[in-house]
């Protein structure tokens, strides 16, 4: 059960409109590794955790914050775009490299939501639940949420140094934090596991059914041989099951590929003798009801 809590999370109340401004922050609303995936990402590892109790609880609670980051953002679009026409906008992006690149004011903004924040990403993407991860396999989950939570860092500091806007900035600051604290959450969270079970995922197939003799060679398929000084290259494995070792002319372990000839039906490209051309549609239909292979 949910229940909604009428003030903000945090401050959301930016100096200034900025519709320019509004439409690169629909990046960490709606974009790949913006709030939108998070909660969803979340939640639903939540909901579908059949876990220890404790992880179940934790993930629901940082999936329960980000609806509240959601909501934040939101309202920060929704007052970046105030009183604030597209035409003005555009009038007011007086560096050409500028108007190239912003293009302006969403027009979405506008003519879709009247001047409301979308689900979408800064390039008018409509938000996708394919960007979310929920495998039901914690440590793979939880490494991938590290993943958006690193990224979608990075998003909102590059935001934060585009704009002189106090407001937004205090904003974006609180938002920073958290994900500071995501991610120290996340980290935390793959340590633990990995303490209780393999660190490769998923740690509950045998390994002895692998191809085990190519399980810790690092092959060089490019020019130059840099990557070698790397420590994926020589030394122990991060699992601990084995010894890195680097492979400099890796050589093909599989056979020249050969297809079978498609059936008739399917009209490929003939081989020889399959289907000779200018056949009478008698001799047409005898031959498709042959099925695969040459014709006589």
């Amino acid at each position: 059960m949910f229940y909604h809590v009428k003030e903000l999370q945090y401050d959301a109340k930016p100096e200034r409109p900025d519709p320019v401004y509004a439409k690169k922050l629909q990046e960490i609303l709606g974009g790949q590794f913006g709030e939108i995936t998070v909660m969803m990402q979340y939640l639903f590892q939540g909901f579908n955790c059949r876990a220890e109790k404790k992880y179940r609880d934790m993930i629901l609670d940082i999936g329960t914050e980000e609806i509240a980051h959601v909501e934040m953002i939101a309202t920060m679009i929704a007052q970046l775009l105030d009183g604030a026409p597209a035409k003005e906008q555009e009038n007011a992006a007086k560096d050409p490299v500028v108007e190239a690149v912003l293009g302006g004011m969403n027009p979405q903004h506008v003519i879709v939501s009247g001047l409301g924040a979308t689900p979408t990403d800064s390039a008018g993407y409509p938000w996708n639940s394919r960007y979310t991860i929920s495998s039901g396999n914690l440590l793979a989950d939880f490494r991938a949420n590290l993943n958006a939570e690193s990224q979608g860092r990075l998003q909102v500091v590059r935001l934060y140094e585009s704009t002189n806007d106090k407001g937004v900035r205090d904003m974006l600051s609180f938002l920073i934090a958290r994900d500071t604290m995501h991610q120290n959450q996340w980290m935390a969270a793959i340590e633990e596991l990995e303490q209780n079970q393999k660190a490769i995922v998923p740690s509950t197939f045998p390994q002895d059914l692998e191809k085990q003799e190519v399980s810790y060679s690092f092959y060089n398929f490019s020019e130059g041989t840099e990557s070698e000084e790397g420590s994926w290259a020589h030394g122990k494995s991060m699992d601990g099951q084995g010894e890195f070792e680097y492979i400099a002319k890796p050589e093909a372990m599989g056979q020249i590929p050969e297809l079978n000839p498609s059936p008739n039906y399917i009209h490929g490209t003939p081989k020889p003798g399959q289907m000779p051309p200018g056949t009478e549609s008698a001799k047409y239909e005898q031959n498709m009801e042959q099925g695969p292979g040459p014709v006589n």
